[in-house]
């Protein structure tokens, strides 16, 4: 069902996991500022910021599932079933597929700012990207480094909701989800004073009492509080290696196990990624389930100004230090 947050030790960090019973085929996809982004009824975009992501290619076409430009305006898309309402065509609106809308995003835009202006004219519309590939019911966490939204296309109309806590899993609204925060407000890294009653003789029989009622499910509520929690009171060192290292334990701390969520008879849905970006450096690190060293790509080694894609694929075969 997937996770994605924002987490700002000094520079600037995005992380998501994607959660399926499924592989799409994704890869590492840098766009550089020339490929020719063609939109089904928005003008298209054939000069635009460079990005970096991960995504399944179609036809030429990224679909990308995240991704950052070279700006450090990151986005990504998550399940967002029984909610998700896209309108058919509209006259008088940007009228931008969800299939585009990361793209047409982060082709244009330099902060969650700008992206706002574009949100006030857009219609999510309703148009497949084929007979075989039809829209998925989705939301989107946006930020850049000051600040963090989400876009929700629901069926009394697009909803831009500010996000203090930069985190985003999947339903209910969002906005019954940072709601529901109120209910873990006594959650603390360090153990509490005893407030439980006069006379009674309660000890602190263990470390970690603090975070006693943390959820701890693959549920969407669940996995919310407990990566706002987690990112909120996480601590590293001054440097990209610790803070990536965080980044990435903040995000394996949500992921779901195979066998753990059963979404059919026989069927789990587990993290199939995980991935990091460093929006200041334009920098992507990421794992896969089968391997979870943590893999690099820096979209400033490819030639930006090209006019076609460059593709890494994932490298998911565990890697093994052998010591001895």
């Amino acid at each position: 069902m997937c996770t994605a947050l924002t987490y700002n030790p000094k520079d600037h960090y995005f992380g998501r996991n994607l959660d399926l019973e499924i592989s799409y085929g994704q890869q590492i996809v840098v766009t550089p500022r020339n490929y020719n982004f063609k939109f089904r009824k928005v003008n298209d975009l054939n000069s635009h910021y460079a990005m970096i992501g991960v995504a399944t290619v179609m036809d030429g076409y990224p679909l990308y599932f995240d991704a950052t430009n070279e700006k450090g305006i990151s986005m990504a898309g998550l399940n967002y079933p029984d909610n998700a309402y896209f309108p058919e065509f509209t006259d008088g609106k940007d009228n931008v597929t969800p299939f585009e809308f990361i793209p047409w995003i982060l082709g244009q835009c330099e902060t969650v700012a700008d992206a706002r202006q574009l949100l006030n004219k857009i219609n999510l519309v309703n148009i497949d990207f084929s007979a075989q590939l039809p829209l998925s019911p989705l939301h989107w966490l946006l930020a850049d480094k000051k600040e963090a939204i989400v876009i929700e296309s629901d069926k009394d109309g697009l909803h831009v909701y500010d996000n203090p806590v930069g985190v985003l899993t999947n339903n209910p609204t969002f906005d019954k989800q940072l709601f529901n925060l109120n209910n873990y407000r006594s959650l603390a890294s360090a153990t509490q004073a005893d407030t439980f009653g006069k006379g009674m003789p309660l000890t602190d029989y263990s470390r970690g009492l603090g975070t006693r009622n943390l959820p701890g499910g693959m549920d969407s509520e669940s996995r919310f509080v407990r990566a706002a929690f987690n990112k909120a009171n996480a601590v590293c060192e001054d440097n990209e290696e610790s803070a990536i290292t965080q980044l990435f334990h903040i995000m394996h701390s949500v992921e779901q196990q195979n066998g753990l969520d059963e979404v059919a008879p026989g069927k789990f849905e587990f993290t199939i990624y995980t991935v990091g970006y460093n929006q200041d450096k334009g920098l992507l690190y990421y794992t896969t389930y089968q391997n979870n060293q943590i893999n690099r790509v820096d979209m400033n080694k490819c030639d930006l100004d090209a006019d076609s894609l460059t593709t890494y694929p994932f490298i998911d075969k565990q890697a093994f230090n052998a010591i001895n």
